[in-house]
């Protein structure tokens, strides 16, 4: 698997649905293998960072870096399983917890206003000054129901954004 001159047999489309506990179908999962082989041009059974950069709507994402951090090197597996929050069949704790390592940002398991103001700095780049976006990240943070210095857990994160959180991806399966 994740080899373009490799077939996906079978087997390894109903492992990988397994893996990703049934959030895409048969269908889809081979969609995403096409699409993973189309990224890994050397045949290596994973995606480098560049292969990733190769995607113009991940190239441009101001968060590209991040992302990158959490996808350079993945196999087609695990692909399959960080897209899998993005699958329509994912529930609110499958794409608050994509959403939470995203803004875990030193990976401790918790949200601190550090982590916040390091995406809100790769989200709005030079439109914000350091001090406004200290003022974003307390307002927000208090809105929310915690002080400036909080330690956001994942349960928190949940209780806050999970029913309404909305992630989506299109698979075309008839390609």
């Amino acid at each position: 698997m994740g080899n373009e001159h490799s077939l996906l047999t079978q087997y390894d489309i109903e492992d990988v649905q397994q893996h990703v506990g049934g959030r895409f179908s048969q269908d889809e999962i081979a969609a995403l293998y096409r699409r993973f082989c189309a990224l890994d041009r050397n045949g290596k059974g994973y995606v480098s960072g560049d292969e990733f950069l190769s995607i113009p709507e991940f190239a441009i994402n101001p968060l590209a870096n991040r992302l990158l951090g959490m996808l350079e090197g993945v196999n087609f597996k695990d692909f399959v399983k960080w897209l899998a929050a993005f699958s329509s069949r994912a529930n609110a704790e499958d794409r608050t917890r994509l959403v939470f390592a995203v803004y875990d940002v030193d990976g401790d398991g918790k949200i601190s206003r550090s982590d916040l103001l390091t995406m809100l700095k790769d989200l709005s780049g030079g439109f914000l000054s350091d001090d406004q976006r200290e003022e974003v990240v307390v307002q927000a943070m208090q809105q929310a129901g915690f002080t400036s210095d909080s330690l956001l857990s994942f349960a928190d994160v949940f209780k806050v954004v999970g029913k309404q959180l909305r992630l989506q991806l299109d698979i075309p399966v008839d390609e």
